[in-house]
C-alpha cells in the first residue's frame, strides 16, 4: 500500500500524482510515488520505465541501478521496472539518446522545471 507524503502532489498533466511502483518500491521517500520536497536534492520526480539501454547509460555515468545492494534494501533494477529517476539524469539520458519512457500520470509536476511537457509527452507510455 502506498502512503502518500503529500496528498496534494500533482503530476505533469495537472492531475493527482499517481503511484509509480511498489515492486520495486521507488521514490525519494520510498513510498512508491515520485514525490519531492526541499530535501530531495536529486529531484527524483520522473516515473520512468527502465530499459537495458538506459540502465547501461546510467552505469556508464556512475549510477549503477542494475546491481542489487541488499544492505540498502535495493533489489537492482531490470528492464520493465518503473523507477523514480532524477529529472536532471533523465534529461542527461535524453541528450545522450538513451532516455527511457515516462509515465506522465506518475511524474511529479516539478519535473517541468527541467524538461518541457512536450518532450515528456514524446516519451510517454500508458500508465
Amino acid at each position: 500500500m502506498t502512503t502518500r507524503y503529500d496528498p496534494h502532489a500533482r503530476n505533469v498533466l495537472g492531475g493527482e500524482l499517481q503511484p509509480c511502483s511498489t515492486r520495486p518500491v521507488t521514490g525519494f521517500f520510498r513510498n512508491g510515488c515520485c514525490e519531492t520536497d526541499h530535501n530531495d536534492l536529486g529531484m527524483h520526480t520522473v516515473c520512468a520505465v527502465m530499459t537495458a539501454e538506459f540502465l547501461a547509460f546510467s552505469r556508464s555515468v556512475g549510477n549503477d541501478l542494475s546491481t542489487p545492494l541488499p544492505e540498502a534494501m535495493f533489489p537492482g533494477l531490470q528492464p520493465g521496472d518503473r523507477w523514480c529517476l532524477c529529472a536532471p539524469r533523465w534529461k542527461e539520458a535524453l541528450d545522450a539518446g538513451a532516455a527511457p519512457q515516462v509515465v506522465l500520470e506518475a511524474t511529479h509536476e516539478e519535473t517541468l522545471a527541467i524538461v518541457p511537457l512536450g518532450v515528456l509527452k514524446d516519451h510517454a507510455v500508458e500508465a
